[in-house]
């Protein structure tokens, strides 16, 4: 056990997805998983673990945020030898290319501040994802007939932005979503020598104001979810 994930060290998976929200975590495990077993509630934070066409798995809430995400995921890696990590989240899509219910496998995530910025002084590194991630996770989203975009996100430190000569910059400069996790991700799995990748589904729309109804959410995500499955165990 940790300070903040309450499991057994043989109750957590090698291969774990991270949804933000705890209860899609539930959601998920009990969608895709067999054999499902509750392996962590601490503070709310549901983590599950089962099995995916015989692959053991966890789901595991990461919270809101690169400072949350960053607690659960370090206690993963250092303390139950997780070794590949999947983010499964939303997005709000950033070019008129991208659009509600698409998904963006993150290559690349930019940004302001993560928790490891101390860390790093005046170098300005640079976060991606795991290649082998990226390419399996590319294959399924076609096989899957998923509209799909590969490139750079922008990870916020802030969900109400007031920074709209920055979003414009981004706009400029081809990055196709903005979500708040993906970065401090790729910084903590590279540090440890995991492998890392966000797979998000496009809910919102900066330049076109669309959002996902709340109805359409589950079956959207479906897709996300399964390109992330297919991408830590392709057949």
């Amino acid at each position: 056990m940790t300070i903040h994930i309450g499991a057994e060290k043989e109750d957590i998976a090698e291969t774990v997805l991270l949804p933000g929200d705890p209860y899609r975590a539930k959601w998920a495990a009990e969608t895709f998983l067999t054999d499902v077993k509750l392996v962590n509630q601490v503070r709310g934070m549901l983590g599950f673990t089962g099995f995916w066409n015989g692959n053991r798995v966890t789901f595991h809430g990461s919270g809101m945020g690169m400072p949350s995400l960053s607690i659960y995921v370090n206690e993963l890696i250092r303390d139950y030898g997780a070794r590949t990590l999947i983010r499964i989240g939303s997005c709000g899509g950033m070019q008129n290319s991208v659009a509600v219910r698409d998904v963006i496998l993150a290559m690349t995530a930019s940004t302001l501040s993560t928790p490891s910025r101390g860390i790093f002084r005046d170098l300005n590194y640079a976060p991606c994802a795991d290649w082998s991630l990226l390419n399996a996770a590319a294959k399924a989203a076609e096989k899957r007939g998923v509209k799909t975009h590969v490139g750079g996100i922008y990870s916020s430190d802030v969900f109400y932005d007031e920074r709209p000569d920055l979003n414009e910059q981004m706009v400029r400069h081809g990055i196709l979503g903005v979500e708040m996790e993906a970065a401090e991700l790729y910084i903590l799995a590279a540090r440890h020598k995991c492998r890392a990748l966000a797979v998000l589904t496009v809910s919102d729309h900066l330049l076109t104001g669309e959002a996902l109804p709340s109805a359409d959410r589950e079956s959207s995500f479906g897709d996300m979810v399964q390109i992330a499955l297919n991408a830590a165990f392709p057949s």
